[in-house]
């Protein structure tokens, strides 16, 4: 067969559903291969947007989503999409075109060194020479995606290469099982469990996995020890669980940290260095850390936990939770940072006025959603709301960037989503200058009959930065732009567009789209004083419960 033949057999081998990107004449001999096959291609307007729906893919299935694109400005589109899914650790295999390999490459017309470009922002990168070790290397790039910390991988296919005949056999795709931790390390762990006063569970994005999940609910069910959750560990355990205090959506100075600092004892599943601090380590502090993940810790002046248990998370969850014993900790101390928390965040009359308050925003939206819907965020201001406020009830049903934490994603992100899960509802929450990054894809969404639902938060500016700029006492200045009629926008793509124009709207808007066939943007105006008055000046006076 021919090689490009092969390659698409090999991509069909591993379970490959969708393949997003933008072909160019490189890909031509892979375009007429996937023609005939039983994978889906997803033509989108940018290559950035490709990367960010097959690393959604990779995050919420676990197996790698796949993208393509050609040579040259192709590949180098692919970069933000590489970076954002290595650093959140979501398995994506990109697949890029080039120019023959064999003979003449027509000067250096669109080639640069693509596998040296990836190296820094993926897990494996290859260009293949030879045909016949294509299933090698797809098997190969698969496992290292998937493989603990999860990531992006890159194959480059020159095209003299694709059109080679080639007879080779594929490789079985078997799993492999993950090692589990040593039994001195678990028992270790038991004893600074049992020992401690108040200990508390912080969980991360390493934790996100299906079988981790269950044995954390098992874990916490047993002993009643609380926990919080990064930006990333959103979902695990069902936030309206008793034991749940809150989110790290900052990395210091919030009521979540009073807990985080009281306790003498936590115990760290799954986080890593890439993922924004959930709390900082002081040499000076007696607090002692368990740090539980698939690999060791990644030391630094903020993070060196006094015992590492390294292993396959869920297995030892499950261990420590068969041994320990519930023991006569107080956690009095948490309950009252809670009560605390859920009174600072709630949900006042105040708040509900227009333009629309983050706080109203973020309430409404938790309201219409059921409890498997999936919203996705793009990167600005309005995530630290979300991230404090809204409770997620399962797993991945909250998806943001803590990591890259890039603009643009957003609204490729719940495209996905919904290609995956067509019965789910999906709603993307964006501002207005992360839209526009990607907004071309509207087009895309509505060729494909994408049944999703765009808020779109109107302030005219980078909202964040803006933030940032104030609470520093700069002057304002360099981050003020203007939009287009985003309801005109919509119509001009074929969808459906609505504006807020009172704050009661909002929630019939939504509650309203989500019924709807096809795309459906609604325009929010928002008043971001409230980060002002609640993030800045609210926090910095913001006193613990005693």
């Amino acid at each position: 067969m021919k090689a490009s033949d092969l390659f698409i057999k090999a991509l069909e081998n591993e379970g490959v559903q969708y393949i997003f990107g933008v072909p160019g004449e490189e890909n031509l001999d892979f375009l007429e291969s996937l023609r005939t096959s039983s994978i889906k291609l997803i033509i989108t307007r940018h290559e950035q947007a490709a990367g960010f729906m097959a690393a959604t893919v990779g995050r919420l299935t676990g197996k790698p989503g796949v993208a393509l694109s050609t040579l040259g400005p192709g590949a180098t589109n692919f970069v933000t999409a590489a970076a954002y899914a290595t650093l959140s650790g979501m398995p994506m295999l990109l697949i890029t075109g080039q120019k023959p390999v064999k003979r003449s490459k027509q000067g250096k017309f669109q080639i640069i060194d693509t596998v040296q470009l990836m190296t820094p922002v993926t897990k494996y990168t290859k260009q293949l020479v030879h045909s016949e070790n294509i299933p090698a290397r797809v098997r190969e790039a698969f496992r290292h995606a998937e493989k603990e910390r999860p990531g992006a991988v890159h194959l480059e296919l020159p095209e003299d290469v694709a059109r080679e005949e080639v007879d080779a056999p594929l490789f079985d795709t078997q799993r492999v099982r993950r090692p589990v931790a040593e039994e001195k390390a678990i028992t270790s762990a038991i004893e600074l469990i049992q020992q401690s006063k108040r200990p508390l569970l912080v969980i991360g994005a390493g934790a996100n996995r299906k079988q981790t999940a269950k044995m954390l609910l098992e874990l916490i069910e047993k002993t009643g020890i609380p926990f919080v959750n990064t930006q990333l560990g959103k979902g695990v355990i069902d936030e309206r669980h008793e034991r749940y205090i809150g989110t790290a959506a900052l990395s210091e100075r919030d009521y979540v940290h009073c807990a985080i600092d009281r306790a003498d004892l936590i115990i760290n599943v799954g986080h890593d260095t890439m993922e924004k601090p959930p709390f900082i380590m002081r040499r000076d502090h007696s607090q002692q850390v368990i740090h539980i993940n698939f690999f060791e810790a990644e030391l630094d002046t903020i993070y060196f936990p006094q015992l590492e248990v390294v292993g396959d998370i869920a297995n030892t969850i499950w261990q420590i939770k068969e041994s320990i014993t519930k023991q006569d900790w107080d956690f009095s101390y948490f309950e009252k940072v809670k009560a605390t928390l859920v009174d600072h965040t709630a949900l006042t009359d105040t708040l509900k006025r227009f333009p629309l308050t983050p706080q109203y925003i973020v309430s409404e939206t938790r309201r219409v959603m059921p409890d498997d819907g999936i919203v996705t965020l793009d990167n600005g201001m309005y995530k630290l709301w979300f991230a404090r406020q809204y409770q997620a009830y399962q797993p991945n049903t909250l998806l943001l960037d803590n990591a890259l934490a890039t603009m643009g994603a957003g609204l490729p992100s719940a495209m996905a989503a919904k290609l995956l899960y067509p019965k789910r509802k999906v709603i993307a929450v964006c501002g207005d200058g992360g839209f526009m990054m990607n907004s071309q894809e509207l087009e895309t969404a509505v060729r494909e009959g994408i049944d999703i639902t765009i808020v779109i938060l109107n302030d005219n500016g980078f909202g964040m930065i803006k933030w940032k700029q104030q609470a520093d006492q700069f002057a304002s200045f360099g981050l003020e732009y203007g939009n287009p009629d985003f309801v005109k926008y919509a119509q001009a793509y074929g969808a459906h567009g609505y504006r807020v124009e009172r704050s009661e709207d909002f929630s019939k808007l939504l509650a309203q789209s989500l019924e709807h066939k096809g795309v459906d943007i609604i325009e929010v105006p928002i008043d971001y004083s409230e980060n002002h008055r609640v993030l800045t000046e609210g926090l910095k006076n913001m006193q613990c419960p005693l």
